[in-house]
């Protein structure tokens, strides 16, 4: 079958949108922060000419408090935001843990910590996206690349949300978000859009949080014949409070186990060259592409050079990980913060492979020309044997 393309000159803010839109999305509320403002631009513009809605709120803690209402109305909802903007979001984003409410959080990141530096590129929002809000819980991490990437995993980063019935945080950077690359808009399969799951039993039997026999409960709108209780401290399957001991150990593991036993589903990665790798790049977001340029110009130079992409930040893809500490003689991890992804490649490390980070918290992106004098280094201390 042959699917209408739409293809476009478009930012990654503005690309982020159009997958928003083709996910399903109705409902966006925001309050503007570079560098993620044309996110609530272009929603302004674009949601209402779909039957959608655009509200600009007062502050971010009422945004994500919105899009949590709405999505509880039926409707699917996104928010964007920036570094201090994601700080003031972390309440109400574990109350959509708690709720099970889904919903998409776009986070383009900037240097920090505090207002930092508004318009400059960093990834320093790697951990807070991971551990913000505070008790043990799941999460859903995409990371794009490029603007393409922004039209397309929003889709998945919907599709996610509506399926685990989770938040799902979407982190840009700002050389992503800012960038203007060709896209190719698709016309989506609907068979591809992830629906919410409803409930099949009369309404006199419904309860907001049994699960079905897949973990995932269904979810009734509110203002349909269902009575539908949602709430952000401990429940019991009906949604009334309840303290119990063994009910609050059960919802507890299931807001991380509903996200870590679908690991397979939900962990996506691109691997470069690894077939025949000596030195691995790790790598997400914005940096990717200055590791696959310097990655190329390490080839040029005879140099065996490859790179793993983490596209799912979380759940962390351990296992595709494992495979380069494994099969790599030295890993190295350019990202734009002092380290924080790295910690992670290093808890897996149990094959003495030497790990290396390129940290870089100057406002400046991560050139490739760094990266390979990087690798040049790597491969001349090396004790290890190359190919």
């Amino acid at each position: 079958m042959t699917h209408k393309q739409d293809i476009r000159f478009i930012q990654g803010n503005v690309a982020m949108v159009e997958g928003a839109i083709a996910a399903g999305a109705r409902f966006y509320a925001g309050y503007p922060i570079t560098p993620s403002s044309e996110v609530a631009e272009m929603s302004s513009i674009r949601l209402p000419q779909e039957g959608g809605l655009y509200v600009q709120m007062e502050d971010e803690l009422a945004s994500m408090a919105a899009i949590i209402g709405a999505s509880a109305s039926g409707k699917k909802s996104y928010t964007a935001t920036s570094g201090p903007g994601f700080s003031l979001m972390q309440e109400n984003l574990g109350v959509a843990v708690m709720a099970e409410v889904p919903c998409v959080i776009i986070n383009v990141q900037r240097s920090g910590p505090s207002t930092g530096l508004a318009t400059k590129p960093a990834q320093g929002d790697f951990m807070q996206s991971r551990w913000g809000t505070h008790g043990d819980h799941g999460i859903i991490v995409l990371s794009p690349s490029t603007a393409q990437d922004c039209y397309d995993l929003m889709i998945d980063a919907f599709n996610f949300s509506e399926k685990y019935r989770t938040p799902v945080v979407f982190l840009a950077d700002e050389i992503v978000g800012h960038i203007r690359e060709k896209v190719i808009i698709r016309e989506i399969d609907e068979n591809k859009i992830v629906q919410r799951k409803q409930p099949k039993c009369k309404p006199e039997e419904y309860q907001t949080f049994m699960q079905d026999e897949d973990g995932i409960a269904p979810l009734a709108p509110y203002g349909s014949d269902y009575i539908v209780r949602l709430s952000g401290s401990g429940h019991d399957n009906k949604g009334f409070p309840c303290s119990r001991p063994d009910n609050a150990d059960k919802f507890i593991r299931h807001y991380t186990d509903k996200i870590e036993k679908n690991y397979k589903d939900i962990v996506k990665v691109r691997k470069y060259n690894l077939e025949d790798s000596d030195i691995t790049l790790v790598t997400f977001g914005g940096s990717t592409r200055s590791s696959l340029e310097a990655m190329n110009m390490a080839r040029e130079e005879g140099m065996k050079v490859g790179v793993l992409q983490l596209v799912t930040l979380w759940p962390f893809a351990e296992d595709e990980v494992k495979e380069v500490l494994i099969n790599s003689n030295a890993v190295i991890v350019p990202e734009m913060n002092l380290g924080q992804m790295i910690g992670e490649v290093q808890k897996l490390n149990d094959y003495r492979t030497p790990v290396l980070g390129i940290n870089k918290v100057n406002s400046e992106p991560i050139t490739p020309k760094e990266i390979l004098d990087k690798i040049a280094e790597v491969k001349n201390e090396s004790t290890r044997v190359f190919g």
